[in-house]
């Protein structure tokens, strides 16, 4: 998708490029500047294009719109709303770029207005004088100045960006990104400063024409074979009923103008290009503000094995589905800061209380944990928190549409889970144990990859209430658990007599994949299987991989994959 995206990009500026060179009402700009106007202009489209889209992929409210109405009722189609994030990124790399060829046709233009500088089209001219400094053209005029602060905003946002920078310190992304408005501002006054203009009277100046009366006024030589056609009296405008002279029309060197050529600046189209996103946006922002604005009742707070802390919470009105994922934000923990969290449990119309489980993993996970839970300490076991205390205000933006809701729309679907990517597929796990007829889903595979035997007991609990509920009802087929313990210190079992169901079901070592998929295949014939993963890159990859090859089996299996917007 991003060779073919840049590809269409590389096209429109190819198109564009041979536009301007090629335009007739540009021709006397381009005799001043050259192939910097063309490659300056090419540049701008693609990033107008860039810049209108770059925002679309944000928009979370519609997106899960989107998805969870009957206006998108492909299934394919609905997997592209997955890939928002990557279009996200690929917009982003496509604007910095092409922001890199539009700076440099600039510093080129800005060195061409102050060597052509052209006495004769003063209007057309951007510098004041032959041989003034370029420098001035960038940091003295509203476009240069906001095109330098622009790039240097740019800057930071595409560094902080980084994979490195991201998880090693996310506030520097966070805060960095958020500069987008300032970027969008600065792209308003950036071209409203009308620097290149084309010319509006063609019809009446032709490029490259000859304007008689301009000639005798200036007493200029005029060929030979015209002079028998201007008595020495004429040195006025010829009388607007006097047909101009049959030479002028029909020399093939030259055609005959009747006004000098006149300029005038483009009107700004980036606006159109990004006026609506920018509003979409915005009111999407203020849509959620207004959603989010009370906080909600934190009603538990477990502390988990391995730095994992669960939080109940009820809100009024609050509906989810399973799969989805909301935004937390905690005033004390961070004024502007906010992280998305999957849904572990949904509410439904028995129970209003939902969940989310998350790893202390950075700064912000850190000062949370600490506000919530009276002792540090408390991470060894399952603890239930009945001390009445005064909890933080937590606001909950959401929910989000994911991948995972389609889950329970496949009739077989492959769940694959990495440590803490597992917490996608509680709230389905959840939901399946409350009422799992009413779904087209007849048989799940749930693999989980662990490092420790301890990260199991997260959700051991709810995978064990499930396991008794099918075998009661007699359907032990319908969920197949596989448990991978990756690394082992001697303890092979999770601890527990109420967990002899999982014990059964864990492995030592990785998952062999590819045998996996083959008897997943075998056992599914000439069937469609939603992979769904949500763990680290190099699974994904292999499962991405596995589910694009072939089999003998006539089976296909569709690829999913967490990516929070």
């Amino acid at each position: 998708f991003q060779f073919f995206w840049l590809s269409l990009n590389v096209w429109l500026f190819g198109k564009t490029f041979l536009l301007y060179n090629q335009g007739l009402q540009y021709y006397y700009l381009h005799q001043m500047l050259g192939l910097g106007l063309c490659v300056s202009r090419a540049s701008a489209s693609v990033l107008n294009l860039n810049c209108c889209l770059v925002l679309l992929p944000m928009c979370r409210v519609l997106l899960a719109f989107l998805r969870g109405s009957q206006k998108v009722a492909s299934k394919k189609t609905r997997r592209l709303l997955d890939k928002s994030k990557t279009f996200h990124v690929t917009c982003g790399v496509t604007i910095c770029i092409f922001s890199v060829l539009h700076v440099a046709a600039h510093l080129v233009n800005a060195l061409n207005f102050s060597e052509n500088y052209n006495e004769e089209f003063v209007t057309l001219n951007a510098a004041n004088y032959r041989g003034e400094d370029p420098r001035k053209l960038l940091f003295a005029t509203v476009p240069g100045l906001t095109g330098v602060i622009m790039v240097l905003v740019l800057f930071l946002m595409c560094t902080a960006s980084t994979y490195a920078i991201r998880v090693s310190n996310y506030d520097i992304f966070w805060y960095t990104h958020n500069l987008f408005f300032v970027f969008y501002m600065l792209l308003m006054l950036h071209v409203s400063g009308g620097v290149l203009k084309y010319q509006t009277n063609l019809e009446q100046h032709p490029p490259g024409c000859f304007n008689p009366n301009k000639t005798l006024r200036q007493n200029l030589t005029v060929p030979k074979a015209f002079e028998e056609l201007f008595p020495d009296y004429t040195t006025e405008p010829f009388p607007g009923d006097l047909p101009v002279p049959e030479p002028f029309v029909q020399n093939s060197f030259m055609r005959a103008c009747s006004e000098e050529p006149k300029f005038q600046s483009h009107f700004p189209e980036t606006w159109f290009w990004i006026s609506g996103p920018l509003c979409l946006y915005c009111v999407e922002r203020l849509y959620r503000y207004i959603r989010s604005n009370k906080p909600v009742t934190i009603t538990s707070v477990i502390s988990h094995p391995s730095n994992v802390l669960e939080v109940r919470m009820m809100k009024d009105d609050f509906e989810a589905r399973p799969g989805q994922y909301v935004i937390l934000h905690c005033p004390r923990v961070s004024a502007l800061e906010s992280h998305p969290f999957t849904l572990t449990m949904c509410p439904t119309d028995t129970k209003a209380t939902f969940g989310v489980h998350l790893k202390v993993v950075g700064d912000w996970t850190e000062r949370f944990r600490d506000l919530l839970l009276l002792h540090s300490n408390q991470d060894t076991e399952i603890l239930p928190i009945f001390q009445q205390r005064r909890y933080p205000k937590l606001y909950v933006d959401g929910p989000f549409g994911s991948p995972f809701e389609e889950s329970l729309n496949y009739e077989v679907s492959l769940c694959v889970a990495g440590g803490i990517g597992v917490t996608p597929f509680a709230s389905v796990l959840n939901t399946l144990l409350d009422n799992w007829k009413c779904y087209k889903l007849r048989r799940l595979y749930f693999i989980w990859v662990c490092r420790d035997i301890e990260s199991f007991r997260w959700f051991a609990d709810l995978l064990c209430m499930l396991h008794n509920k099918l075998w009661q009802e007699n359907r032990p087929d319908y969920i197949n658990i596989q448990l991978y313990l990756s690394q082992t210190d001697g303890i092979q079992k999770i601890i527990g007599e109420k967990y002899q169901a999982l014990n059964s079901r864990l492995l030592i070592g990785r998952p062999r994949w590819k045998l996996l998929f083959d008897d997943i295949a075998k056992c599914n014939r000439r069937k469609t299987i939603g992979v769904f993963c949500c763990g680290p890159n190099k699974i994904s990859k292999i499962l991405h991989k596995l589910s694009n090859s072939s089999n003998s089996y006539g089976t296909r299996f569709e690829y999913n994959k967490e990516s929070f917007s």
